[in-house]
Parts: structure tokens; sequence; C-alpha cells
């Protein structure tokens, strides 16, 4: 029976030296088959998940997540202006509040915003109310400096009517301004009345940030040239503001996948930095938590490959089967599928294994984690490829002593049946669709979601292209693992178990 290794190893267990390097030798035999999978033609998708899984880290502070990001946008290999114009772009959308103020302080230089740009003119200056209307914040800015400044720039107002209007009349009669030729008196602003573009009317009607959706590119331009040429310190705050109150996710999620591989390493470089993790906090279910652990007590020893391979082996280890499965050759299928069950063969040589675990005790580096993670990936690939009855489960969880709660009997579809069961139900298809649709909503159980997979979630495949269908009677368990608190049936143990593993000898490793 597979042996899973879940109790921690005495510190005198020194174990059987050849036996150490013959486990060491299978592992590092399904690394060269993974990992060439991987970098050929893969590692992008190896980036992204490595993405998403920085991105559930929850242990920095809102001001370390700021000074993280400030650094990045400082520091000298990287393509800053990217970088921030991305910032930018996310600002922009979400809090354009925040980016109005600066707007306003130079308000000036939206002259070169309107000129030759009738489009942009009629955006904001259009839209006159009439009378008890509204006008349009750039509306509003027009007609008050108008009237206000009625001496120096009443005679560039353009009507389209036969005659002008004068300031007397449109102060009675507001609803003549919907009489003004919107355009013309713009332009003429431009050339003849300069003083506009500075004022307090215009740039009051620039505060709340508004203005920002008309071109978002042309501010993000002008944003870059007051961050970098003038090294405007309002914007700086700006930047700082929005950082600290833009959760950690979503930076990941917008920001780390612009990052070139160079400029992701020096995140990764940077990051330790700013991390603080309790122990105690880390979270089976949670396995973005072991990345925060792995990535502050192993600083100093990680290269990207390391990071993105150890990511693939655990945090996202469903992704890894799911692309073994869909784009594996066939002689690297059977490699991967030899290799892992050689490897939970000489699982139960406990021996083999102790030592490694006693290793990283003594030696915390991303090496030795991703001998850990190829483990695990292992059980997790012969835990679906192997496990496919009741008696199995129950007795890989006597004895590696999980206890267990059987809430439900299952079976699983042979070809046979499944033949049977499709013809059978093809032949009810025309006449009782309606019908089984309401009982088979009222048979669904809830089930977590772990992540996108949701066709791989809901079917347990086998590498040689077969498929195992779970009837809807199907087993389900309640583990010791995670307090009896959740539901687990065929589809989802592998993935648990073997999470659950690495889970655990990170907490053998990390707690001493």
């Amino acid at each position: 029976m597979l042996q899973l290794f879940l109790s921690e190893p005495a510190s005198n267990d020194n174990g059987d030296d050849i036996l150490v390097e013959q486990r060491k030798s299978l592992l590092k035999e399904l690394e060269s088959v993974i990992w060439s999978l991987i970098s050929s033609g893969h590692r992008s998708e190896a980036r992204l998940w490595l993405c998403d899984s920085l991105a559930g880290i929850s242990s920095l502070t809102p001001h370390h997540k700021r000074e993280l990001f400030v650094a990045l946008l400082r520091y000298k290999t990287v393509k800053r202006k990217r970088l921030a114009a991305q910032i930018l772009q996310l600002l922009f959308e979400k809090q354009p509040q925040l980016a109005g103020p600066i707007v306003a302080k130079k308000s000036y230089l939206l002259e070169d915003f309107f000129k030759g740009n009738s489009e942009r003119i009629l955006q904001w200056f259009s839209n006159f109310g009439g009378a008890g209307g509204l006008h349009s914040k750039g509306a509003k800015a027009l007609s008050k400096f108008a009237f206000v400044n009625r001496d120096i720039c009443w005679e560039e107002l353009e009507w389209k009517g036969k005659h002008g209007q004068s300031p007397a009349m449109v102060a009675t009669k507001p609803h003549y301004f919907l009489d003004l030729d919107v355009e013309r008196t713009v332009e003429n602003f431009l050339e003849y009345v300069p003083e506009f573009w500075s004022s307090v009317e215009f740039s009051e009607s620039l505060k709340d940030g508004e203005i920002l959706s008309i071109d978002t590119k042309f501010f993000i331009e002008m944003f870059l040239d007051l961050m970098y040429k003038d090294n405007m310190k309002e914007v700086w705050e700006v930047i700082d503001i929005f950082l600290i109150e833009e959760s950690f996710s979503s930076l990941c999620h917008h920001l780390l996948v612009v990052l070139e591989e160079q400029e992701l390493s020096v995140f990764l470089d940077l990051i330790p930095r700013y991390l603080n993790p309790r122990l105690e906090t880390m979270k089976c279910d949670n396995p973005s938590s072991w990345l925060g652990i792995i990535l502050s007590r192993c600083h100093g020893s990680s290269s990207i490959d390391q990071l993105l391979l150890l990511n693939a082996l655990t945090i996202q280890s469903r992704k890894l089967l799911l692309l073994v499965r869909e784009e594996a050759d066939t002689e690297e299928k059977e490699k991967i599928k030899s290799i892992a069950s050689q490897i939970c063969a000489f699982s139960n040589c406990s021996s083999s294994f102790a030592p490694i675990i006693e290793e990283c005790v003594r030696r915390k580096s991303l090496e030795l984690m991703k001998l850990l993670g190829l483990q695990a990936w292992a059980f997790h690939y012969q835990l679906l490829e192997a496990f496919k009855t009741s008696d199995s489960w129950e007795s890989l969880f006597v004895s590696n002593g999980i206890g267990f709660r059987k809430s439900a009997k299952y079976s699983l579809l042979n070809h046979d049946e499944i033949s049977e069961e499709s013809d059978y139900e093809g032949d009810k298809r025309s006449s009782g669709r309606s019908k089984r649709k309401r009982k088979s909503t009222r048979r669904k159980k809830k089930r977590r979601n772990f992540d996108s997979d949701e066709d791989y979630d809901n079917e347990l495949v086998d590498f040689d292209g077969s498929r195992l269908d779970v009837k809807s009677k199907a087993d389900d368990w309640l583990l010791s693992t995670d307090g009896y608190s959740f539901t687990w049936t065929t589809v989802n143990l592998p993935g648990h178990i073997s999470n659950y593993c690495f889970f655990m000898w990170l907490k053998f490793i990390f707690g001493k």
C-alpha cells in the first residue's frame, strides 16, 4: 500500500544512503520529462500559473505592498514606463478621482489635448442644458468663464443663429447657450483666450477625473512625463495611495503579466523583503500561503526555473496534469506513468524519504523543495491513475492514519455500462429531457470550486485516454485531514491528498 509519509521522521533517522540516492534519481528523471514538456512551448503557461499563485499571497501589509511595487517602478533593469503605464491604466479605471486633481493642477497642458481634435472638443464641452437643465462639466466651465471674463472673451463665442447673444440676454435666458457653436467657440478659445486653459473654472471641471476616460492613452503619456521627466511629487503620492488601497491580488493579475521574464525574476528577488508570513497561517486549502512561506524562508537560493517548476508541481498540480494529458506525446506519457509508478512503489521505504526531509530542515533551498514537489506530484498522478475503488481509498486512509467517515456509496462505470447507459439515455432524450433536467438539478451536490479546470474536476481521467464516469451516488468521505469539514469524492481526492502531503512536509521543515 502507498505510504504518504505523514508522520514526522525521527531526527536520528539517517536512512539508507543508497536508497535515498535511488529515490532522488527517480525524482530527477520525473523532473527531466516534466521540465522538457514545460520548456518546449509551455513556459508562458507556467509563468501565468506562477503569477496566479503569487496573487494569492496575503501576508503583505498595505505599506509593504506599496513599497514592493514602487521599488519595481524604480528598478533600473525593469522597463519602468511600461509597468507604470499599466498601473496608471488601472488607476484611471478604478479610482480616476485620485488622478483628477493632478490633471486640474496641470490644466494648461490640455490645450494640446483639444487642439485640432473636434471629437474631444464635442465630448467635453457640448451638452449645454436648457432652462433648468444641467450643463456637462466642460460646458459649465466654458459658460461660467465666459460670464466672469466677458470683457475679454465674449466676442469669441460663436452662435449658430443669425446674430450673437449678449451677456445680459443669456444671463436671463441660459437656454440660449444651446445655440452656441461649441466646436468653433473652443477653437477660438484655443487661439485667442489662453487664460481659459489655466483658469479656476476649467480646472474645477477636471478634478473628478472624468476627463481621463475620453482618451486614456493621452493621459497615461502625460502622467509618465510628470513621473519620470518632472519627478512630480504629487503623482508619486497618488501612485502610493492607489497601491496601498488596491488589493495585492488585483495588482498581481494586472501587472505581473506585462513583465518580461527577467523583470519577473526581479520581482521574485524583491518580494521576500516584504513578506512576513507565519507558519500558523499556512493552510492546506490555501496553497498560495505555502508560496509565501517558501519565498520568505528560501530566499537567496532561487531561480525562476525552479519556482516555475515547483509552483506547477504543487499549487498548480492539476493544471500540470491537464497539460500532460493534452500536450505530452505518447512517449512522454509512458515515461511519466512508469517513473511515477516506480516512485510510488519506492515510497513504501521510509528510510529513503526521511533523510530528504532532514536535509530540507538543515538546508532550506528551492532545489530541495522541488524534490518534495516532485514526490507530491507523483502521488497525485498515481492516485488518479490507480485508485479507482472504494476499498483502495479506504485502505490508503487506514494505512496512513487518516481518519475517515463514509457518507455514501458509489460505483464506477466500466465501458460497457457507459455504452448501455448512453443508449438508454439516448432513447429517452426526446421524450423526457425536461423531466430529467429537473431531477438532475435536485441531485446536484455542492462542490468546492478549486480552480477553473471544471472539465478536469468533473471526471476521472486515465492517461491512456479512457474515461471513468462517477455515478450520481458516488462515495463521499469526510476526512481528518481537514477536521471532517468537507465531503471529498474520488474526483477531488487525488489533488487533496497530494496537497496535504506537501503541506505536512512543509510543516515538518519550517516548524523547526
